[in-house]
């Protein structure tokens, strides 16, 4: 038997977050002009990042950062109870999981939004670059390209992590993270979720799609000088 701890918003948040970042990241570095593509992934990455923050104050129980998101006291505490071999199980994110829950939204966050005034140098430029200068622009791009690596490495942590789990601990984070349930002996009766809401998550991503889809059709004619 098991019980509901992942509401249907906060998983598809979560696979299509992967796959919009996984394509910006495809469409930067393939051969051709994959510019356009390459804006819708981050259009994506964009409104799942806001959408899954706001979510985390009007969501579920567990998809709720005040249920998951200790200090780094706590972190630190429960770091010791695996090195001991003796951490307590949660039903939703550990503390060290949470923190690589905001910390992995913070730079989708700066990765995306400043992709909106960027330029590349040559003819494409982000469709927010009318509202700020050449310069401004250049260490916006600056700052989106750097981010790159550190991006891949909270992802590449982030695996780890999960297969650490899986081969040392024998907990499979992944089937939850698709099926939204886990055993009973993980999640305690109170502690489950009834339903998911999904219409209010809904609501919320068609609001911050309706937004920016405003700022970008209302922004200045961008025009990008090189000399």
């Amino acid at each position: 038997m098991s019980r509901l701890v992942w509401d249907l918003p906060v998983r598809v948040m979560h696979w299509a977050l992967a796959l919009a970042t996984a394509g910006a990241w495809l469409t930067q570095n393939l051969e051709g002009d994959w510019f356009r593509w390459h804006s819708w992934c981050g259009y994506a990455v964009l409104v799942l990042v806001l959408t899954r923050i706001a979510w985390g104050f009007v969501g579920t129980r567990h998809a709720r950062f005040t249920a998951f998101v200790r200090g780094p006291r706590a972190a630190l505490r429960y770091l010791r109870g695996l090195v001991r071999g003796d951490a307590p199980a949660h039903a939703g994110h550990n503390p060290l999981g949470a923190w690589m829950v905001v910390v992995l939204l913070a730079l989708l966050l700066v990765q995306a939004v400043t992709g909106l005034f960027a330029n590349d140098q040559i003819m494409n430029t982000g469709p927010l670059f009318g509202y700020v200068t050449g310069a401004r622009s250049d260490a916006l791009s600056r700052l989106h390209a750097s981010l790159v690596n550190w991006i891949l490495a909270a992802v590449l942590l982030h695996v780890l992590a999960v297969f650490a789990y899986l081969a040392g601990k024998r907990t499979d984070l992944i089937t939850p993270m698709f099926t939204g349930r886990k055993s009973e002996a993980a999640v305690p009766p109170q502690e489950a979720i009834r339903a998911s809401r999904t219409w209010l998550a809904l609501l919320i991503a068609a609001l911050i799609a309706g937004a920016l889809a405003w700022l970008v059709s209302h922004a200045p004619e961008a025009t990008l000088s090189l000399f």
